[in-house]
């Protein structure tokens, strides 16, 4: 009962304070009215989806809508709610005051709520409803071409000048628009990279997800490097409650035949070479590893026959893979690339100014590139959307990292 008791309570106060701010400011009782039967209807839709919603049946276009939706109500009312409640402590405190200074005026104990003060909540407020709006509609597909040179004195001098192109986290069962989809392969076809490399969560939880959209990933260009591509961590079941173990089963097989069918060579804890000219590298792919999740991933499997003095290319989804294992090994893994994080899908970045968000508390390598003694890894921000459907401030991201030989400095 208490845990039902206590969201009962917080939501009663959201909407207590919310109302006090509107009704201070607008005093038609048609507009407030409109406003009280909004509110109960998207409370009851709320309520009615999170008692009647398996948690177990994974992620669906009916919970996306229902979390954004969720987020888009009680976030600005919480600023609302901050505001105005600072200002009933400031009326009883100013009532309290009036009332020993021996001011007999009943009307001064506890002071009209002031109008200015709603409105600068009101505008306040506005700023996260208009930020979570842009970003289920416009944010989510908004997609950018970042792109990075890296240079490394002991690169293969063939490979001096290679492209590599990076996506991450499709997450396909979020998408409902076709035609952004198709834009975004027209942005990695015209980027015309030597090598494409997709790291991890091509669904949510179901392969069947992706099949909409085969055609679509199918048209990514086959570069004279090839197209490979490693597991996440949506990509094994595991938010799913299934009705067995041959269930589950089932759909990772088709999970992983997914990528054959989009023409990608899926990479399960193991290592190619790639040859151009008279040099290669090697490229490693481990299966999921992460600190709070999934540990798949073998790196000792994974580079069985990689020599110490290979130039290595590392894909594992997970970047806290890289922070707990692979920057102190001892085989030297020269570029890590990773995913997973989705830079939180929310948070501040102004290029040369400011990079933020809520994410960098749990991950220490977030989005962008990092680089530890000559080690790198870069942390792709997420193609899709995953939970929260949409993007604020750190958009879908398409990686164009560029390889170049550094010459040894005395």
């Amino acid at each position: 009962m208490l845990r039902w008791l206590i969201p009962l309570l917080l939501i009663s106060l959201l909407e207590f304070y919310s109302f006090q701010a509107v009704k201070t400011v607008i005093k038609s009782k048609w507009v407030l009215g409109i406003y009280l039967l909004v509110s109960l209807v998207v409370i009851v839709y709320i309520t009615y989806f999170f008692l009647t919603h398996d948690r177990g049946s994974g992620q669906n276009k009916q919970s996306l809508f229902t979390i954004g939706l969720f987020l888009i109500t009680f976030v600005p009312k919480i600023f609302l709610t901050i505001i105005l409640l600072g200002e009933d402590i400031y009326r009883l405190f100013a009532g309290c005051l009036n009332y020993f200074i021996g001011n007999d005026n009943s009307d001064y104990f506890f002071p009209q709520r002031r109008k200015f003060v709603s409105q600068i909540a009101l505008s306040l407020a506005a700023v996260p409803f208009g930020s979570l709006l842009y970003g289920m509609t416009i944010g989510k597909y908004n997609f950018k071409v970042r792109k990075q040179t890296l240079y490394f004195a002991d690169l293969p001098d063939a490979f001096d000048g290679t492209t590599i192109t990076h996506i991450s986290d499709i997450h396909s069962g979020s998408f409902d628009n076709p035609e952004k989809i198709e834009y975004a392969i027209d942005l990695i076809n015209e980027q015309q990279s030597d090598l494409v490399l997709f790291t991890g969560d091509i669904v949510n939880t179901h392969a069947k997800e992706m099949l909409p959209w085969i055609t679509t990933f199918k048209k990514i260009h086959n570069p004279k490097l090839g197209k490979y591509s490693v597991l996440g961590n949506h990509d094994y079941g595991e938010y799913f409650d299934w009705d067995n173990q041959e269930a589950k089963q089932e759909n990772f097989e088709a999970i992983k035949d997914l990528h054959r069918q989009i023409d990608f060579d899926l990479l399960l804890n193991r290592n190619v070479e790639i040859t151009k000219g008279a040099d290669s590298i090697k490229l490693v792919g481990v299966e999921n590893w992460g600190r709070h999740f999934k540990k798949a991933g073998d790196l000792k499997v994974a580079s069985e026959g990689v020599k110490k003095e290979d130039f290595k290319i590392l894909m594992s989804h997970d970047p806290s893979h890289w922070d707990e294992e692979v920057q102190y090994h001892e085989n030297h893994y020269h570029l890590t690339l990773s995913g997973h994080t989705h830079g939180f899908q929310f948070g501040i970045e102004i290029p040369g100014w400011i990079k933020w968000s809520p994410v960098q508390y749990v991950y220490k390598q977030w989005a962008g590139l990092y680089e530890n003694m000559g080690k790198y890894i870069y942390v792709n921000r997420g193609f899709g959307f995953h939970a929260y459907p949409g993007r604020v401030g750190i958009m879908p991201e398409i990686t164009v990292l560029e390889l170049k030989k550094r010459e040894n400095v005395a």
